[in-house]
């Protein structure tokens, strides 16, 4: 598969070292409106540097493009690359989280892909980590029972970044659409779909240098769910996850000292430990290359990838949700979930 690669930051150099190590991948290209930024990239992986978007599509005629720019361009780039799919032989897409900055984006890139007939995968990473992988099957399996409540936490300090665009609220959604918009995928994929939002936070809109949310959700099957999001934690990047249910306790923390962060303390009145570790995959593959390998092995195969469309636009519906409760002080109601 021939990679044409849009960005080249942080998540790009990371999706373009993902591909060196991805057997049927080739980094063909990197385009960047900041051309120095492109030659560096694509230097560092035997690439070709763009500053041009339609000329590195009509030079390379790639299998891929993935996007990995700012959020509010997402949908440019999706969209024009859908419109050459069939004339270039482009076979699929891949964009990172969140998918769009609007719900109405959201659905110009579907729309797009759909009249192209091409798959969108929106590369919702927290679903390839190991631990989460492991925590969702462990709740579906009925390891600690009827679930009633859900706690996440996930943050850090401020990221920065080109312009400092993560500062500009109207471009990132802060870090309820940018940081905990992985949650809200994990836990719609977890927990089913979610009926109500109810939000407090900071939400600052103008030139912002720190950010703050706590998120409570409804779930359709009774679960509520609590998401913490900072961007004001000068103490270091961290997550954890706590899932509640009249059988028992799960709990990770990607903070603990290296072993087995994932345990289930069962109910039971002479538990008095910490709980039983469950084991993880000794793999330790890079959930990123798991991702994008994945992605590219469903194009190959044919079939669908395990992330829709439809996925990424739900997970933004509910950090809009959100966003909106936020400056509201309302709760928000959600009607729009209903599988395609």
């Amino acid at each position: 598969m021939r990679i044409a690669l849009v960005g080249a930051g942080g998540m790009a150099s990371m999706h373009a070292e993902c591909y060196s190590a991805i057997p049927n991948a080739t980094l063909c290209g990197v385009m960047d409106i900041r051309h120095d930024a492109a030659a560096s990239l694509a230097g560092r992986h035997g690439a070709t540097p763009y500053s041009d978007f339609d000329r590195m599509l009509n030079d390379l005629r790639p299998d891929v493009v993935d996007v990995c720019c700012p959020t509010p361009w997402h949908v440019d780039y999706v969209v024009a690359a859908a419109a050459r799919a069939h004339e270039l032989g482009i076979r699929g897409i891949s964009t990172e989280k969140p998918m769009a900055r609007t719900l109405a984006d959201c659905q110009r890139m579907i729309s797009a892909v759909e009249a192209a007939g091409i798959p969108l995968f929106v590369a919702h990473v927290v679903r390839f980590f190991p631990e989460f992988k492991l925590a969702t099957q462990q709740v579906q399996h009925g390891a600690v029972g009827k679930i009633a409540s859900v706690r996440t936490r996930r943050g850090g300090p401020m990221p920065l970044a080109w312009n400092n665009w993560y500062a500009d609220f109207s471009k990132s959604g802060g870090c309820v659409l940018d940081l905990i918009i992985h949650d809200f995928d994990w836990l719609r994929w977890t927990f089913g779909p979610v009926q109500r939002v109810f939000a407090c936070g900071l939400q600052h809109h103008d030139g912002m240098q720190k950010d703050y949310a706590l998120v409570t959700l409804r779930f359709v099957s009774g679960v509520i769910g609590h998401v913490e999001g900072t961007w004001s934690d000068p103490g270091g990047f961290k997550v954890t996850i706590e899932v509640a249910g009249d059988g028992g306790l799960l709990e990770y923390n990607a903070n603990q000292p290296t072993g087995s962060p994932l345990r289930i303390a069962m109910a039971s009145t002479e538990n008095s430990g910490g709980g039983v570790a469950v084991p993880e995959s000794p793999t330790g593959a890079n959930p990123y290359q798991l991702e994008l390998q994945h992605f590219l092995d469903c194009l190959e195969a044919g079939i669908t990838p395990s992330i829709t469309p439809y996925d990424g636009m739900e997970a933004v519906r509910i950090a809009l949700a959100a966003i909106e409760s936020v400056e509201t002080g309302q709760p928000v109601i959600l009607d729009g979930d209903k599988p395609q």
